[in-house]
């Protein structure tokens, strides 16, 4: 069985729901599982539905309709019959996230975000489903939250692998083609949960391992993966070719094009990851496996953009010892600032480190306790693998370097625009 994952670009609209089509048509769909993210901006559009709930109840209303006239506008498109099926089914959606919002209990902002924000997989889901029946391609829908179980980790799940490979293996039929959403999972108690951001990537390989699949192909707006996100650099060069570990080790620094949870499982059951184009699909795109590191062998530079560098003193100008580094990182975990780079000296203990839950300000507080805390706000951290002197040159060229890390393959710079 082969596993496609459709990204949000490649579905943000009536015309890349038509391409959709075209790309199955064009590489095959047989005996495949297709997973979908949300259309286009909606899992943002949805974050400031959650906002609001909490801090803005005035908007609430306004930013629940501005995602629902998003979809509507384009299933007006795919489906022009008003009395069509399709309109049941995202009223139904739309409806369970409006009685959410009326009669939830919970203060937990993670778990809100969890109910609401898995809406933006299942309508784009459903619209998908009705909109490859209605171009000739049979499939069915089945909802990821039945099948993969997770702990009550909202916002960044962990799987419970015994009972989602039971699940899968038990309910599809390898036979069929079948459409699911990624980015979701469920509790023991059946309330939705969350993988992380770009998790859609994590949920085609759980379905790959648990399946056996063939391969899994992620479609994507670029042509493969490429050494440097083009957004930042004018010159990115497409990789043919990188191994589980170079891909692991790229993912582990922040690469976007794959998520650092993707690979572990292809890995152990050594199922290849294709990264496609589905603008130009019969362009051989990226191949992820065994073999070399990387074809072609070059620089590769990862961006990390609004991070925090925090650097540590002790008071009492004593050494920063075993002891204290693990005070430090225990206060990190538990106030879930996720650490990019440490470098610390006989006195000094530094950081870069990124706030995704804005607690910073509460970990300031808790170290200041035993520190003298300083930090700067809105850095970047620039990760190149495989560097030489030229790539490193290019990447501090017009900006202040505030913290410079170099190992074998890998040098990572702090630096402010």
């Amino acid at each position: 069985m082969k596993v496609f994952k459709f990204g949000g670009a490649s579905v943000r609209d009536a015309e890349n729901v038509k391409n959709v089509c075209q790309v199955l048509k064009t590489v095959g769909y047989n005996n495949s599982l297709i997973i979908a993210s949300a259309m286009g901006k909606t899992t943002n559009a949805l974050e400031v539905v959650v906002h609001n709930y909490f801090q803005n109840r005035f908007d609430l209303a306004e930013s629940v309709d501005i995602v629902k006239e998003y979809h509507y506008a384009i299933v007006k498109e795919l489906f022009p019959l008003d009395n069509h099926p399709i309109y049941t089914k995202l009223k139904e959606q739309f409806d369970a996230i409006t009685y959410f919002l009326l009669n939830n209990k919970s203060p937990n902002y993670n778990f809100v975000y969890d109910q609401i924000v898995s809406y933006g997989e299942l309508i784009s889901t459903i619209i998908l489903h009705f909109y490859l029946k209605e171009c000739g391609i049979n499939n069915e829908w089945i909802d990821a939250r039945n099948l993969i179980k997770t702990d009550t980790t909202y916002r960044d799940a962990e799987v419970n692998w015994t009972q989602t490979e039971q699940n899968i293996t038990t309910n599809i039929d390898k036979t069929k083609l079948y459409i699911t959403q990624g980015f979701i999972g469920s509790d023991s108690n059946g309330f939705s949960t969350t993988l992380g951001r770009e998790g859609s990537d994590y949920s085609a390989a759980i379905f790959a391992y648990a399946l056996d699949a063939e391969s899994v192909t992620i479609w994507k707006d670029v042509a493969g993966v490429l050494n440097a996100d083009p957004r930042y650099f004018e010159e990115t060069t497409l990789l043919e070719h990188i191994s589980y570990q170079e891909a692991i080790e790229l993912a582990f620094y922040g690469a976007s094009v794959i998520h650092p949870k993707t690979l572990q499982p292809l890995r152990q059951k050594e199922i290849p990851l294709y990264v496609k184009s589905f603008l130009n699909p019969t362009l051989s795109g990226t191949n992820v496996s065994k073999g070399a590191a990387l074809t072609p062998q070059t620089p590769c530079f990862i961006v990390k953009k609004n991070q925090l560098l925090i650097s540590l003193s002790s008071k009492d100008f004593s050494f920063i010892m075993e002891q204290n580094i693990s005070d430090i990182f225990r206060l990190f975990h538990e106030y879930n600032l996720k650490v990019n780079v440490i470098q610390n000296s006989a006195i000094s203990f530094s950081v870069c480190a990124e706030d995704k839950f804005n607690h910073f300000t509460d970990l300031r507080a808790a170290l200041a306790d035993k520190f003298k805390v300083s930090y700067n706000e809105n850095v970047s951290l620039y990760t190149i693998r495989h560097f030489d002197e030229h790539s490193a040159a290019t990447i501090i060229s017009g900006k202040t370097l505030l913290l410079k890390q170099v190992n074998r393959e890998t040098m990572q710079i702090v630096t402010k625009e």
